[in-house]
């Protein structure tokens, strides 16, 4: 239980506490949500994102399988009738699979055995373990889309489960974003090609928490993995986001 405590403790300091963050957020989010739109945030964690879309006036779909998360999900935002949480996970069909815990950084909690396996013969993340699994049920985001409709922007973060939950996707949104990790390179590659499957997008990266695009333009696919390949051996992880080209009325 104290290690429990210790983890959810940490990402809330981490992700809730620190001066500034919610500003940033709401300013890179503004480029994508606004006022009674849809967000969907796969993989909320405890809520930061849910936060800043809710400065912006956004109803948000929080969806999360952590149990210990979704106990400070409903603690913060469970009042807040534009706020839905969803308890449970998103894949590529549904059902109900296997989640491995990591109780003291829940953060890096994952579904992907190969993610785990790739991220943990980092030294990065030498200190971390993966050391209780529990069953969740999994639903597809086209199911999201089905229940409460298609949302301007979908934030994915599910440590490397990336490529499962755009699998369960039939049709491009018009903005998303995933987690990049150098350690996992191969993985966000995966993700890239089943976006490029779906639609015609582009790209910009943003590293770690910084809430700034390393790019002043919009990239196509190659100029994603060029930026990607740069970051990689400097260990930089961060976030891809993803904006599909408008079709030209004929």
């Amino acid at each position: 239980m104290l290690g429990r405590a210790w983890g959810i403790g940490r990402s809330l300091a981490m992700y809730h506490a620190i001066p500034g963050r919610q500003r940033r957020m709401a300013r890179l989010y503004g480029e994508f949500l606004g006022p009674g739109e849809v967000g969907f945030d796969i993989g909320a964690h405890v809520g930061s994102r849910v936060r800043a879309w809710r400065r912006l006036g956004v109803r948000v779909v929080a969806v999360e399988p952590q149990p210990d998360c979704l106990r400070v999900l409903r603690w913060l935002y469970g009042r807040d009738h534009e706020v839905t949480i969803v308890p449970k996970a998103v894949g590529a069909a549904r059902g109900r699979s296997r989640l491995a815990v990591s109780t003291a950084t829940p953060t890096v909690s994952s579904m992907s055995p190969s993610w785990v396996e790739a991220v943990a013969a980092d030294r990065r993340f030498a200190r971390v373990h993966w050391n209780r699994s529990i069953e969740v049920e999994v639903i597809t985001l086209d199911d999201l889309v089905a229940t409460y409709g298609e949302p301007a922007f979908c934030k994915i973060d599910v440590e490397g489960f990336e490529v499962d939950v755009l699998s369960g996707l039939s049709h491009p949104l018009p903005a998303l974003s995933f987690e990049y990790l150098p350690a996992a390179h191969d993985l966000a590659l995966a993700a890239l090609d089943r976006l490029e499957s779906l639609g015609d997008y582009r790209y910009n990266y943003s590293v770690v928490e910084t809430m700034r695009f390393t790019s002043h333009e919009w990239l196509d696919a190659a100029g994603l993995s060029a930026v990607l390949d740069r970051h990689r051996p400097l260990g930089r992880s961060g976030d891809v986001y993803a904006r599909l080209v408008p079709t030209e009325p004929h």
